[in-house]
């Protein structure tokens, strides 16, 4: 089995590698980036975290060869390629400027990819990510079904260790789910959290979960405050386990962005709904029942990805 990873010699792309290599179960992990210059050097990353990555082999016991490249041709027959790269939004730069830089990002990775895997798998973990999963779809051809982007995970994992610190019990035990975009419009459904098979709503008061579920909304916003720049271990965790998922067919069920065709009365939209992930991608999109107050959350979250993605649109058409 064979995986690349796009932006690895960024912090997300480099761990999505470093976790699957340590899980020890993929032939070879292509960590693939874009050459860097400073004045009259050059770089490159990729390259170099892949190099230091493999030196780790001896110590943590994985026969899993890492191998940077700047090259698209080095990806060939790849089962499954990761899409981290992108850049983050800084100082004086607009929402319509860091979608239309992004978006040209991952179309022409993307079709760089399909150009050398036509069969592959993506896994789209760049921002603003429901839009970024449509670009990625768009440019690939490829079924739907082979096309997916991480947020649900990562959100579904930081609500998990938020509850499990306040609680004082395993994370292990704690099982939930997250629907909608990735953020702040993102769906809470504590009717779905339980803790070794018992409502959450036995451990814990309503005014506590709420809180919860808000920081778990802005917990991309809280890392970003205390370090200064974007998470990498969690999300690099989270995509690896969609990998893990698919390539070793295990019919895991969990939140992802996925294209919608009426499910949930949403169509032609990536937005995050629960999926059962196995050999070949998304096997099919599980449509758990919704009251009336989660659907109309559920419907304020597709107009908020929509309304994001018809921007994105506009840009393009100028």
């Amino acid at each position: 089995m064979k995986v690349t990873v796009v932006g690895a010699g960024g912090n997300v792309g480099s761990t999505v590698a470093l976790t699957l290599a340590e899980r020890d179960f993929v032939k070879e992990i292509v960590m693939l980036d874009i050459e860097r210059k400073e004045g009259d050097k050059s770089f490159f990353p990729s390259k170099g975290r892949a190099l230091d990555q493999w030196q780790t082999a001896p110590v943590t016991n994985f026969d899993t060869f890492l191998k940077g490249t700047v090259d698209y041709a080095d990806t060939k027959d790849s089962d499954v390629c990761v899409i981290t790269a992108g850049v983050p939004r800084k100082p004086g730069m607009s929402r319509d400027d860091l979608l239309s830089i992004n978006g040209n990002i991952v179309k022409s990775v993307t079709e760089e990819l399909v150009k050398y895997s036509p069969d592959t798998i993506i896994i789209v973990v760049s921002n603003p990510l429901d839009v970024m999963t449509y670009v990625a779809h768009a440019a690939s051809n490829l079924p739907a079904k082979k096309v997916m982007g991480m947020a649900g995970i990562l959100d579904t994992a930081r609500y998990r260790a938020f509850l499990a610190e306040e609680l004082n019990i395993s994370s292990k035990d704690i099982q939930a789910t997250l629907m909608g975009g990735h953020g702040d419009t993102m769906v809470p459904l504590p009717r779905y959290t339980t803790i070794a098979g018992i409502p959450v709503t036995q451990f814990i008061d309503d005014a506590k979960l709420n809180e919860i579920v808000e920081r778990t909304k802005s917990g991309g916003g809280e890392l970003v405050g205390l370090m200064g720049t974007s998470a990498w271990y969690a999300p690099g965790a989270a995509a690896a386990q969609m990998v893990e998922a698919i390539l070793l067919d295990q019919n895991r069920i969990f939140p992802c962005a996925a294209y919608c065709d009426g499910e949930f009365g949403i169509k032609d939209l990536f937005i995050g709904v629960p999926v059962k992930l196995g050999k070949g991608g998304i096997k099919e999109i599980v449509e758990i029942d919704l009251n009336e107050d989660e659907m109309k959350l559920l419907r304020a979250s597709e107009d908020a990805v929509r309304s994001t993605l018809n921007d994105f649109k506009k840009l393009m058409d100028n």
